[in-house]
């Protein structure tokens, strides 16, 4: 079983990283929000758990063993795949998944892509009692959490502006591995570094 990464971080593009460990590069999925805040070239240390099915092994990365404790919870509840627990801790903080989980309250997860209404309310009742998260370090999950709104927010601009989702994705996270704290905290600071990205060619690549 791999419980954990600590190497150098080779790629972060959408919900894959690349994570390079004693010359062997591990692809890891994980959360955008998460893959957006990993800088290419620096070190990281992630939380995993290898899935093993038939026809392929996964591994999956979290910013913290509490995070991967969630996503366990999350997986062992019937009609809730990795896929899906992925969505659930990209959209709430595992602080939030436990109130709502406390409060008998489905609604957050009702709006996880992939997650219907009894799936969202068999997690309710299938996890009652049985999280207990306890905040370590308050300033992290809002930053992150603030930071992928941010970058959600560029990413809809320059569709907006023409360009398809995969190459306005792309830009985002290639400004975003660059930038400094201060660009990635304002809309119109990140959107003007991605678009020095896709430089001067027309939206979307189009051609006349």
């Amino acid at each position: 079983m791999i419980s954990s990464l600590r190497g150098t971080v080779l790629s972060a593009v959408g919900n894959l990283v690349v994570i390079e460990v004693g010359g062997v590069g591990f692809a890891v999925q994980v959360t955008p929000a998460h893959a957006l805040s990993l800088r290419v070239g620096t070190e990281a240390l992630l939380s995993t758990t290898l899935t093993v099915r038939e026809d392929s092994l996964s591994l999956f990365g979290f910013r913290s063993a509490e995070e991967l404790s969630v996503f366990e919870l999350l997986v062992s509840v019937t009609g809730v795949g990795p896929k899906s627990a992925l969505g659930v801790l990209e959209a709430l903080t595992p602080e939030q998944i436990a109130a709502a989980i406390s409060a008998d309250d489905d609604a957050p997860f009702r709006k996880v892509s992939g997650i219907g209404p009894k799936t969202a309310k068999l997690i309710t009742v299938s996890l009652a009692g049985k999280l207990r998260v306890t905040r370590t370090t308050p300033e992290a999950p809002a930053t992150t959490v603030n930071a992928a709104a941010i970058a959600d927010q560029v990413v809809t601009a320059l569709i907006g502006l023409g360009w398809p989702e995969k190459t306005a994705t792309q830009a985002v996270v290639e400004a975003s591995a660059s930038a400094s704290a201060d660009d990635l905290s304002t809309v119109p600071s990140l959107i003007r570094l991605a678009l020095g990205r896709l430089g001067p060619a027309h939206a979307g690549g189009r051609t006349s």
